[in-house]
């Protein structure tokens, strides 16, 4: 790699960082998932009887755009196959729009879901969707009582023992389950057409594929007794439990208007209060309502599609990262002190929910979102203190460093108060890991338990590195311990948060060498060999997100700028020349591979939702993977493109080669070296 050719491709990529900050200081980039986005915001606007939303028709274009040739609608950009879910949600939300079922758009989409094992393959989430259209019976959805909310902290079954999007996303569906609420779709757009057997002959029950004697058991009998407990004249403390429901969701919205700062909870938070009479100009349902106008919605070819979060904090450390690491270049350090006067106001000075399980500790972490207060995570709050850190000394105003070493003792306090018992971090909470709770019936999707990750660990032990601690630290020490107890036998580590092996390892590399770890140690080297082993012919690494049910898949895929970043990221924390070839081919990929603007284009999918595995962190695919109801199109998933992972991480990348020349090479390697 030629040295001249990285400055200019950092200069490049430097300016277009600059170009798109914000004027208020922070940057964020679209982020992007799937139809099940618009299609959702779709029928809750039916549901709701909200005729006149002048995103609709754009909303409706973004469904149709996303249609894959086969009829479907996929989880992630391009998946092997498309989903059951997405396409019965995409196909509801286009009949309710008014399309005619003998469309091409929807016959393509019907046969496929019929092809596919129709309604009966559909998750729990979808099946509520389609009881409030009147198009399933609710009794054969899962009972969701509203009682929960009064079950005392020391129990199994407790609320606040499910991950907190978990929660928020449980309490409205409480009421909604409870009220079992309806608006039916009309007579010329009903779905009679995915009922081929026609209903009476149609099996709406739950799956039931275990033994006798098993958890899964219990909690459908409980379910079955719970939906007959619905109907019975005696609700004793029915009433409390929903106003306390309620109450609940109202104290927990979002300043934006959001709830969790997440879609989920956000679209059945409305659902639920308008059921129990809220109105639509009501100021909670008026700003809940007027929020996804704000920054939620974009525009993409012609449609309006909806984000499902927002990730402002995220991108803006991230940023700054990616300029400390080129070394403040000419003209950042003012965009640096907007980031970080912006940092300042947004940290999470209140409690939250985290406060039910950790006693005594004070807040002071920040949040992935503008506004999202009850719910700030570890792994905003550790790439926070990592940037601050390294921007202190060079700030000029003294009461701006004051404000920023406040910051950062007080948000170092929360990350070790937030240390799980096995050395880990979790994203949001602390002790979060009852397994059992993941098999009742409403947990066929996505994950509802937030335990600790090796990514967001090793986060929080580069920040605390930064900030004095070593190798021999307590709390690095626990750490660093359960790192190496969950490397995998090949040298890598599971991402969490994002896709996926690549990503996993890319984080622990940089965290053990800020700590003090010898990085020629032999799970070190171990691991660096793993990266070099997936670099692909064009110099780049890619993982495709069906590495999370696919182990033959792990650390294989298209070369993506963000997991090239990520890759070089690792090996450049070894200090080794034995990869400095590898290291070459991978900034050739990225110099050749950038737009002239300074940026990267990126389709694919690097971003972790959930994996779908429900308890939230690696399965052993070869013992337990045929227990899930999902291969690599991720049915039970959620994937997320970040649009600015494709630019900060490669910055990031590049300005650490830049700070290592003798790694670079005078001439570009080929795909021969």
């Amino acid at each position: 790699m030629n040295q001249q050719q990285l400055k200019q491709s950092i200069q490049r990529a430097t300016s277009w960082l600059l170009a798109d900050q914000e004027e208020e200081g922070f940057w964020v980039g679209r982020l992007e998932s799937n139809s099940c986005m618009e299609a959702e915001w779709i029928m809750a606007m039916y549901i709701m009887g909200i005729d006149d939303d002048p995103k609709h028709e754009g909303v409706v274009q973004a469904i149709l755009n996303d249609q894959r040739a086969d009829g479907s609608w996929e989880v992630y950009y391009d998946a092997p196959t498309g989903d059951i879910n997405t396409t019965v949600e995409s196909y509801t939300a286009l009949r309710i729009a008014g399309l005619d079922p003998e469309s091409s758009v929807l016959r393509s989409a019907r046969e496929w879901i019929l092809n596919s094992g129709g309604l009966t393959e559909t998750r729990v989430f979808t099946r509520y969707w389609l009881a409030l259209l009147g198009e399933w019976p609710w009794e054969q959805t899962p009972a969701l009582p509203p009682e929960i909310i009064f079950i005392p902290t020391w129990a199994p079954f407790n609320l606040y023992k499910f991950a907190s999007w978990a929660r928020a996303t449980m309490l409205p569906l409480t009421i909604l389950s409870a009220r079992r609420p309806t608006r039916p779709l009309d007579a010329g757009r009903r779905l009679d057409e995915l009922f081929p057997d026609g209903r009476s002959n149609f099996d709406f029950r739950l799956p039931r594929k275990k033994g006798f004697l098993s958890w899964e058991r219990f909690f459908l009998t409980t379910d079955y007794l719970l939906n007959r407990y619905v109907n019975f004249p005696l609700h004793p403390f029915r009433e409390a439990a929903i106003r306390a429901c309620r109450e609940w969701i109202v104290n927990h919205q979002d300043a934006d208007g959001a709830w969790g700062g997440i879609q989920p909870p956000w679209i059945y938070s409305l659902m639920a209060l308008h059921a129990e009479g809220y109105a639509l100009d009501h100021p909670v349902m008026a700003a809940g309502l007027h929020g996804f106008n704000l920054h939620w919605s974009y525009q993409r070819n012609g449609g309006t599609y909806l984000q499902p979060s927002e990730s402002p904090i995220w991108d803006t450390v991230l940023s700054l990262l990616a300029l400390l690491d080129c070394g403040m270049p000419s003209g950042t350090l003012k965009a640096a002190e907007k980031a970080v006067t912006y940092l300042l106001k947004e940290q999470v000075l209140v409690g939250g929910d985290w406060q039910v399980f950790v006693k005594g500790a004070e807040p002071g972490g920040w949040a992935f979102e503008f506004e999202n207060d009850k719910y700030p995570d570890v792994d905003d709050t550790a790439v926070a203190v990592m940037v601050l850190i390294r921007l202190l000394p060079m700030m000029n105003d003294a009461e701006l460093q004051r404000n920023m070493q406040t910051a950062v003792d007080k948000a170092v306090q929360w990350l070790l108060a937030m240390q799980n018992p096995n050395g880990g971090w979790a994203a949001f909470d602390r002790d979060n890991t009852s397994k059992f709770l993941t098999r009742i019936p409403f947990a066929d999707f996505g994950e509802l338990l937030d335990p600790p990750s090796v990514d967001v660990t090793a986060h929080v032990v580069e920040a605390l590195g930064l900030y004095g601690q070593a190798l021999t630290a307590p709390a690095v020490a626990r750490a660093c311990s359960y790192i190496r107890r969950q490397q995998e036998e090949d040298g890598s580590w599971f991402g969490r948060w994002g896709v996926n092996y690549i990503y996993g390892t890319a984080a622990v590399l940089p965290a053990l060498k800020v700590v003090g770890e010898d990085m020629q140690a032999d799970y070190i080297l171990r691991a660096c060999r793993w990266l070099v082993d997936h670099q692909n012919k064009d110099g780049g690494w890619g993982e495709t997100c069906g590495s999370y049910m696919d182990d033959s898949l792990r650390g294989k895929g298209p070369s993506t700028a963000s997991q090239t970043g990520w890759a070089l990221m690792g090996l450049l924390a070894a200090d080794s020349h034995d990869f400095d070839q590898a290291i070459n081919r991978g900034l050739a990929f990225l110099c050749n591979s950038q737009r002239q603007d300074g940026t990267w284009d990126e389709p694919w999918y690097t971003g972790t939702g959930f994996p779908g595995y429900g308890v939230g962190e690696r399965i052993n695919l070869q013992k337990t993977g045929d227990q899930y109801s999902q291969g690599a199109e991720l049915a039970r998933g959620f994937m997320l493109n970040y649009n600015m992972y494709r630019h900060y991480f490669p910055l990031i990348a590049m300005g650490r080669a830049a700070r290592h020349p003798d790694c670079l090479t005078t001439t570009s390697p080929t795909d021969d070296d």
